[in-house]
């Protein structure tokens, strides 16, 4: 170490230079070569925003194998002038994209690297057809299934939703607006209520004026035959009770068009789990005038025969 003791500044300058000199020519030495490794390359996801919605995040970016010159792969790791890789998505069915999808966009957009394969087998995408429905309103019965007292005027009186059909298509009609808590006292005066709705479905309101009337409600017992459904072939099963009670609420005026054979109860076959089981029933259908409901029998034992 004796010849870099006592040296002048200078000295120290000099040498400082020549390793900053060195260490340039090795980085632009080692960036003119030649790679192949392994980086994310951003995606861009293309779509008919009038006709499609995205159920999913659609993915963004892939993990792929290239091979390039140091420089090119130092500019995709700084992120400068990376053009992502364009990806058409024509229709709702397609569930994912693989390799030979991939490549020509990739290929296209990768200035200077060559694309070599993923390094997952596919990608996964989720497109829904984008449909619009108008639906009434109605009072959501209370949180034990039984109706509310009160008729209602709604302004309002129906909303269109928007949004993937898988979601819309399956919305209840008419659809029912929950009140945040019972109104106590007077029902003369108005009521501001959020709408509400599933993930990603839209609303052209985000909550409607309710107007209540305080309503008699008479309540009706019917006892339902349920039916066990998704039941082998060929095997017989004794059902204990045999009947179902199920209590239905209407207005007065709506019990003249009720009949029993438009109520239906089923059991699950799916919950059967020994010879002696017992199954929850179920409402699977009731009249659209019922104001509220719930089913009395808790459970069913079935025994195979």
């Amino acid at each position: 170490m004796s010849p870099f003791f006592g040296q002048e500044r200078s000295y120290w300058r000099a040498v400082t230079a020549c390793f900053l000199v060195a260490s340039t020519f090795w980085l632009l030495n080692a960036l003119n070569k030649t790679y192949t490794t392994r980086i994310t390359y951003p995606l861009a996801c293309r779509y008919d925003e009038g006709r499609f919605v995205p159920v999913q995040p659609l993915p963004t970016e892939v993990a792929v194998n290239v091979t390039g010159r140091g420089w090119k792969l130092l500019r995709r790791q700084l992120l400068l002038d990376v053009k992502p890789a364009e990806l058409t998505l024509r229709t709702s069915a397609t569930r994912y994209l693989t390799s030979n999808t991939l490549r020509p966009a990739l290929q296209q957009a990768m200035d200077g690297l060559q694309f070599n394969y993923l390094l997952s087998d596919t990608l996964w995408v989720s497109l829904d057809r984008l449909v619009s429905r108008r639906l009434p309103l109605a009072l959501s019965p209370a949180t034990d299934g039984a109706a509310l007292p009160y008729d209602a005027r709604f302004e309002p009186a129906e909303v269109l939703f928007r949004g993937p059909a898988s979601k819309v298509e399956n919305l209840p009609d008419p659809y029912p607006v929950h009140l945040p808590q019972a109104p106590a006292g007077s029902t003369a005066g108005d009521i501001q209520v959020p709408i509400g709705g599933p993930e990603l479905v839209q609303t052209n309101v985000q909550d409607v004026r309710v107007r209540l009337v305080r309503r008699p409600v008479v309540t009706l017992p019917v006892d339902v035959v349920p039916e066990l459904l998704d039941a082998p072939q060929g095997r017989r099963f004794r059902l204990s009770p045999a009947t179902v009670r199920v209590r239905l609420q209407f207005f007065p005026e709506d019990t003249a068009r009720f009949s029993p054979d438009q109520v239906r109860v089923q059991l699950h076959y799916g919950q059967f789990i020994n010879q002696d089981s017992s199954l929850r029933p179920f409402l699977s259908e009731k009249p659209p005038q019922v104001r509220g409901y719930l089913v009395l029998t808790r459970g069913v034992r079935v025994r195979s025969r």
